[in-house]
């Protein structure tokens, strides 16, 4: 059995290793304590918000200059053409094209949550001229 000086220096190593690992970046993705925390509270694994990020189901402008906000639902369910579901996973993060603390092209993880219902669109195009632009194309094309 180890004395207590083993078992704290053990603990020690083990804390500073976890340290490091947190700190250092992991493929393209970085994360901050606070999405990390988000994460934790949301019950989101690493490869879920990753997974949110490379196939999103809508992106939009974050609130947080030069930043990107992307949306994917949890269990979408297909009732003939109309597809519902219950709540959606964000993601906010930034991604890097400077060279410094993060190398080009990486991704740094602002914040992940999951938002209970449908997220409304924010400035989506109104549908009178969606079916404008659809007809200019029709005229054009002699249909």
């Amino acid at each position: 059995m180890p004395t207590y000086k083993e078992f704290a220096a053990l603990a020690r190593a083990r804390f500073q290793k976890s340290q490091e690992r947190k700190k250092k970046a992991i493929g393209e993705f970085r994360y901050t304590e606070h999405s990390r925390y988000k994460m934790r509270q949301y019950g989101l694994s690493e490869q879920k918000v990753r997974g949110v990020i490379r196939s999103p189901r809508r992106t939009e402008k974050g609130i947080v200059p030069q930043t990107i906000a992307v949306m994917q639902p949890v269990s979408p369910k297909k009732t003939g053409d109309k597809e519902t579901w219950r709540q959606e996973i964000w993601v906010m993060y930034q991604e890097k094209k400077k060279t410094g603390p993060l190398e080009r092209g990486q991704k740094k993880i602002i914040s992940a949550w999951r938002y209970p219902g449908v997220s409304p669109e924010r400035d989506p195009i109104p549908a009178e001229i969606l079916q404008e632009i659809e007809s200019w194309s029709d005229s054009e094309t002699g249909v």
